[in-house]
């Protein structure tokens, strides 16, 4: 659940655009961003903020005249990793500004580290640079401090996030989201498209839409229409998909009117590509959870996406070990799964959150069951994966370049395959004309168990 965008961290490269160097007396700015691709949009903002204020961005603690961590604090194991991330800035900065998931808790954070200067909680971008400001003051000049038109990112220059809206209005019982993150509140859709522009003027290739609930995008402002850009996610991604860039969709909850998505997948406005959480397919796990018990529509909704889009790719992500489930409850899930043939498929084994609703339920499963079941859902996962795979080999792919190294190996997507979560397709000769960024088509030649190798044909 947890992912580690470029940071301070000695472990992790920083992005050669954040090496900047300082002007002479300029106040420098260190971020470790923790967490999901939504906290990591958040991240950039932040930087994007205090770099048109004056700031410069170091990308290691020594060069910061304070560092920002923000937070992740989904589960407990995210939680243990932020306290983790603050005791590391403390120890080798000592000025350490917390926001964030986690900050929506500061005496939690406190009350391990009390020395931090200030805790702010999540997208309050506001009181982050409050807190930085008396920390460390800005020194501006106006002659200098000139913001690039796309901000500062934390991500390859040929990608990026794009976050349509903020909270949930959902109560899934294992879920602390909206208590964090507040109610749905969609950005005008006019203000995604301009930005969407910009990030396409500046380099970017591919964008991808994030939200804590993409598919009720525009519900909140009762899909307000404005400069002709209407707030509803059919007439969103049909507008992105205009800018020439591929569009790639995350965070989709299975409502009916999902399906008005598929015709702009098959005509190829926006990416083949559906991320959408099922959580689990036993009717009454899915009660437990508070969430919709329709497992056997969903087959057909499914069914349904690929007469119309047969290329359509399907990434979820599930539960095992909820409480109360038995052990028919989860057989049905294998079962579900093997009639789904999902083509990426993530699992998490159930963990108490503090806040959380299903903490109270009764029967919780034990952890060398979680275990158990994890470890049998993964392997007909991956049994299904590398069949899938496998299929491709021979077939022509359009891939985009994400990395090239120094022995000329480029590592590669393809339409079916999101940064950081899903495999990738590596090219290992003739990689010689090839650039970050540029989208090709290779030919497949051979498939593992989650990636594939590919080569440009002649």
């Amino acid at each position: 659940m947890s992912q580690n965008p470029p940071s301070l961290r000695p472990d992790l490269a920083p992005r050669a655009r954040l090496t900047e160097a300082p002007r002479h007396g300029q106040p420098t700015i260190g971020m470790v961003s923790l967490g999901c691709p939504k906290a990591l949009v958040d991240s950039e903002r932040i930087l994007t903020r205090l770099r048109a204020e004056g700031y410069g961005i170091s990308p290691d603690y020594t060069g910061a005249d304070a560092v920002i961590v923000n937070t992740c604090g989904f589960l407990d194991s995210a939680k243990a990793e932020s306290l983790e991330a603050i005791g590391e800035a403390l120890t080798e900065n000592g000025r350490v500004i917390v926001t964030g998931c986690l900050g929506a808790e500061p005496d939690y954070i406190t009350g391990v580290h009390p020395r931090v200067l200030a805790v702010t909680g999540p997208h309050q971008y506001e009181q982050v640079l409050d807190a930085v400001h008396a920390a460390v003051p800005p020194n501006p000049d106006p002659f200098i401090d000139l913001l690039p038109a796309s901000g500062v990112r934390l991500t390859p220059r040929h990608y990026s996030y794009l976050k349509i809206s903020e909270g949930c209005n959902h109560k899934c019982k294992f879920c602390i989201i909206p208590d964090m993150r507040g109610r749905l509140a969609s950005r005008p859709a006019h203000a995604v498209i301009r930005e969407a522009e910009k990030l396409v003027e500046s380099g970017v290739r591919e964008l991808l839409v994030i939200s804590q609930d993409t598919s009720a995008y525009g519900v909140d402002i009762k899909h307000a229409e404005t400069n002709g850009h209407r707030a509803h996610i059919t007439d969103l991604a049909r507008d992105l998909g205009s800018l020439g860039a591929w569009v790639r969709l995350h965070y989709v909850y299975p409502y009916p009117h999902v399906r008005e998505l598929i015709p702009l997948m098959a005509e190829g406005l926006v990416l083949p590509y559906l991320d959408i959480p099922f959580q689990h397919a036993h009717p009454d796990t899915l009660k437990r959870m508070a969430r919709p018990a329709a497992a056997a529509r969903t087959l057909d909704e499914i069914a349904a996406w690929r007469r119309e889009c047969p290329d359509i790719a399907l990434r979820s992500t599930f539960i095992v070990g909820y409480p109360g489930e038995t052990e028919a409850e989860f057989q049905t899930l294998l079962d579900w799964l093997d009639e789904a043939q999902l083509d990426r498929v993530g699992c998490f084994q159930y963990e108490n959150v503090a806040g959380a609703r299903s903490n109270a339920l009764p029967d919780h499963v034990a952890q060398e069951v979680k275990q158990d079941r994890w470890d049998r859902f993964m392997a007909k996962a991956q049994a299904i994966s590398e069949a899938k795979l496998a299929a491709k080999v021979g077939q022509h792919l359009d891939v985009i370049v994400d990395d090239i190294d120094q022995d000329g190996i480029a590592t590669c997507r393809t339409k079916a395959d999101a940064p950081e979560i899903d495999g990738n397709l590596f090219i290992d000769e003739g990689t010689e004309a090839l650039s970050l960024g540029d989208i090709v088509t290779v030919e497949v030649d051979e498939a593992g168990e989650y990636d594939l190798w590919g080569r440009v044909p002649a």
